[in-house]
């Protein structure tokens, strides 16, 4: 049998995604996510002028032949755009080979190596308080690990940090809907004051302050977003050890690996990167090196599946584990793909969960689950997911962006 129709569906309900749909001649559908938050439409380029016209008539079941033909044939490799492409074809090409084995896809990953993936949640707050508000709603759901994001006195809105709604829900969406300027212009993004010393002072009473509240048996981690300088990173990695974080994430910008070194020399503190890498090539220094703990990688930005456990299966030899990155600009069909392959591979780790709103679930239906701190991708074969292409029509296509942080003096800094 061969690819006969790939089709790409533009929806956004509440946020923009990408959906790939590869038909094959005997009528198998499988999907696939190639989301790229704020990019969007230029992997919808790549997919439907680009790479979708040279893959008609292709075998389908030839998943790690076509992965390599869209990863080396157009010269330019790797990227953003590029893999996000590669990734929603290499997703939709597994659906569709677990579909007619009629079995779930971690089963053809090798089966299950665990019988659920331990899952952290957002918990957010403006001061310590609403923090521990969120996080009791989190521990009363079942999480074991919870992600931990604070304000910081002297700053107003923070990237990554609201009040959390009742029940510690994680409802904040950071990339604005386009709204146009008094010009008539597009919109740009929004500007967030930001001061690292600040911050670099405040974090550490913020995990005094949780821990105080819940022990130390909860899991807890923290995101950097990229904003500290190597020697801040170092610092505070140090002052974070005594209160047991599970991991810091993104605490230098991804780019320049060799500063994690001074990171490790100063700290123990386990440490977690690769968001934004969408290779196996990002990551050689930092394996090898062993300068992280966790890879944040997604299916949806690394290449899909295959993309996806190239990393795994070459960080498992250094003994590093997965952690991979689910938030809600990853559909739901790229988060079914991160939990079939973390299901099975040796070097899982944990598995960030941000829960899609009602309105993204009326468009994707999905089978996975979460259960006692634990998800499980379900038995549903294939990934799992269906898009109901009618509700996701309702739901047209509206620019939104991140917003870009600014330090006090006006300069842009980094994530």
């Amino acid at each position: 049998m061969a690819i006969e129709r790939i089709d790409v569906n533009v929806t956004s309900p509440g946020r923009n995604f990408v959906t790939v749909k590869v038909t094959t001649s005997d009528g198998v559908v499988g999907l696939g996510d190639g989301t790229l938050n704020g990019r969007e439409l230029a992997v919808v380029s790549y997919l439907r002028d680009h790479v979708a016209p040279t893959l008609i008539g292709r075998d389908e079941s030839a998943i790690e032949q076509t992965w390599q033909y869209l990863y080396r044939s157009p010269y330019w490799r790797r990227g953003p755009v590029t893999m996000a492409a590669i990734s929603a074809i290499d997703m939709a090409l597994w659906d569709i080979a677990a579909k007619k084995a009629g079995v779930p896809l971690y089963k053809l990953l090798g089966g299950a190596s665990r019988t659920g993936l331990l899952t952290y949640a957002h918990a957010s707050g403006t001061t310590i308080e609403k923090l521990n508000e969120a996080i009791h709603g989190y521990v009363e759901q079942g999480f074991q690990a919870v992600r931990i994001q604070a304000g910081v006195p002297g700053l107003d809105q923070i990237y990554g940090v609201h009040d959390s709604a009742p029940g510690g829900k994680y409802e904040y969406e950071p990339a604005d809907r386009a709204e146009t300027l008094g010009d008539g212009s597009a919109m740009r993004p929004t500007e967030e004051t930001w001061d690292t010393r600040a911050y670099l002072r405040h974090l550490p009473t913020v995990f005094a302050g949780v821990r105080e509240e819940f022990g130390p048996e909860l899991r807890l981690l923290h995101d950097g977003h990229h904003r500290m300088s190597p020697i801040e990173a170092a610092r505070l990695a140090k002052s974070l050890e005594p209160y047991d974080p599970f991991w810091l994430e993104d605490c230098t910008p991804g780019e320049d690996q060799d500063v994690l070194r001074l990171v490790r020399q100063h700290s123990v503190t386990p440490l977690a990167i690769g968001e934004v890498f969408n290779s196996v090539y990002d990551y050689q220094t930092l394996i090898t090196e062993r300068l992280i703990d966790y890879v944040r990688s997604s299916a949806t930005h690394a290449g899909g599946i295959t993309g996806l456990r190239q990393i795994m299966s070459f960080a498992a030899v250094y003994g590093i584990r997965s952690g991979f990155h689910g938030p809600t600009d990853v559909s739901p069909v790229g988060m079914a793909a991160n939990l079939h392959l973390g299901l099975a591979i040796h070097n899982f780790g944990i598995q960030e969960f941000m829960p899609h709103s009602e309105t993204t679930l009326s468009v994707f239906r999905t089978s996975y689950v979460f259960e006692d701190g634990l998800l499980h991708p379900g038995e549903t074969p294939g990934l799992g997911v269906d898009l109901d292409e009618e509700a996701a029509a309702a739901h047209e296509y509206v620019p939104a962006y991140l917003p870009v942080n600014r330090l006090r003096d006006g300069s842009v800094h980094d994530w």
